[in-house]
């Protein structure tokens, strides 16, 4: 058996006495020899840029979630109007990183039209294989953007419900507050009641302090009546935007899983309509062949005759 040898430095040497004859300075020979021990990376195809940066805006997105999660959540940290930018701006990163998705499947379906043949019929199976990376490459960042927006939607529940229930207990405090006048008064009016004719003489200024009194009160229910109705009223808000949000969150989902299915559709179409010219061509060949075989039958069975009478 032959002994393998190693031309490794042969290999070098004649590289150098090459950069010499050539005329080579002695920075770009030692950047040439260096290049046989620290190669250069493989430089990334657009595509993987792309993913890598939609890759970075999740993580930022996320990273930007644990940060002001608390104050998104707790009502005593901020305000509503700063609650309400925190959710632009996660609503805005969302948005971003879903139209960074929708560019690489538009690359990825382009790429895959381009691979076909005439007959649509993939022919490079290498290139079949990097296509196929590159779908699970966009599933896995759709995964992980829909796992964020997932966690934000319960954080927004969360925040919903917590102003709900601020609500509520100030409503029954108000109620509690108008059942109480209202007995005082009933009470105030039994009493006066149950005075005896020379004691219930008022005043004029007494009269017209009960008459303001009466007054007061009568625009203090009505007020509280209408206090009670806007807070129902900004409760059922609360609670509509809160499911409109999940229901346009429901609906995004079946609208992609809605364009799913029709590019599979599509795609089976194109299957069904590629077997069925191939079945054709099939037929066809087979017509030919029969074809062919009974002319062939014919000469041969021809020519047995003629040589069997020229004989």
């Amino acid at each position: 058996m032959a002994k393998i040898r190693d031309r490794t430095e042969d290999f070098k040497d004649a590289v150098r006495h090459t950069a010499v004859s050539l005329g080579y300075n002695e920075s770009k020979l030692a950047a040439i020899m260096a290049s046989f021990i620290i190669h250069k990376p493989r430089q990334r195809s657009p595509f993987t840029k792309a993913a890598l940066k939609t890759l970075e805006s999740i993580g930022a997105l996320e990273q930007f979630m644990l940060k002001h999660r608390k104050d998104y959540v707790d009502l005593h940290r901020t305000t509503e109007q700063e609650r309400d930018s925190i959710e632009q701006e996660v609503t805005a990163f969302i948005k971003a990183c879903k139209e960074q998705i929708d560019i690489l499947k538009d690359s990825i379906n382009d790429e895959e039209a381009n691979t076909k043949g005439w007959l649509g019929i993939k022919a490079d199976t290498s290139n079949t294989d990097t296509i196929a990376h590159k779908h699970g490459v966009v599933l896995i960042l759709s995964e992980n953007l829909h796992s964020i927006t997932a966690r934000f939607d319960q954080l927004r529940a969360i925040r919903f419900q917590d102003a709900i229930n601020k609500r509520i207990p100030r409503r029954k405090l108000n109620r509690a507050a108008n059942k109480n006048t209202s007995s005082v008064d009933s009470s105030k009016t039994n009493i006066l009641e149950f005075k005896e004719p020379d004691e219930i003489q008022p005043e004029p200024l007494g009269v017209q302090q009960q008459l303001l009194d009466d007054e007061t009160h009568a625009l203090q229910v009505e007020l509280t009546s209408l206090l009670d109705a806007v807070q129902e009223t900004e409760t059922k808000m609360v609670e509509m935007s809160a499911l409109n949000h999940l229901m346009s969150t429901h609906v995004l989902q079946q609208a992609q899983q809605i364009e799913l299915l029709y590019e599979q559709a599509v795609e089976a179409t194109k299957n069904v309509e590629l077997g069925n010219k191939e079945l054709s061509q099939a037929v066809q060949r087979n017509s030919s062949s029969r074809t062919f075989l009974l002319l062939f039958l014919f000469v041969l069975t021809f020519s047995i005759l003629f040589l069997d009478w020229y004989s």
